[in-house]
């Protein structure tokens, strides 16, 4: 079993930067694929932004491309999310997943999941 504890989120103006975290423990001599999903009110879970389990590869979603880059370190078993040029659109709360099988755009795809971080970004 691994528990995954996200970080990291709060109120930042449009045009601000965040960092998220998300320490994983438990089960962690294995590495897993990870991605980070966010959540608005009323909305479906959608995918953000996912990284292989060494750190060779990354996806992001269209909406988020160009300004988020997650980065893994496995020495500190920890997974971040570097947020930059936030906008209003960007309000949700924000999920860490670790991958075992399936796809990487769907919440189906990841077995474990964090309880979320809430990232406000005001106009």
């Amino acid at each position: 079993q691994v528990q995954l504890v996200e970080s990291g989120g709060r109120l930042v103006e449009a045009g601000g930067s965040l960092r998220l975290s998300c320490a994983a423990s438990g089960r962690t001599d294995r590495n897993y694929a990870m991605g980070w999903f966010r959540q608005a009110p009323g909305k479906e879970r959608e995918f953000v932004a996912t990284i292989t389990s060494n750190g060779d590869s990354t996806w992001y979603a269209d909406s988020v491309k160009g300004r988020f880059t997650i980065s893994r370190d496995n020495a500190k078993n920890t997974v971040y999310l570097q947020m930059t040029s936030l906008e209003p659109e960007d309000t949700a709360v924000y999920y860490c997943a670790a991958r075992v099988r399936g796809s990487i755009y769907r919440p189906s795809g990841y077995e474990y999941w964090g309880q979320g971080t809430q990232v406000t970004v005001s106009s």
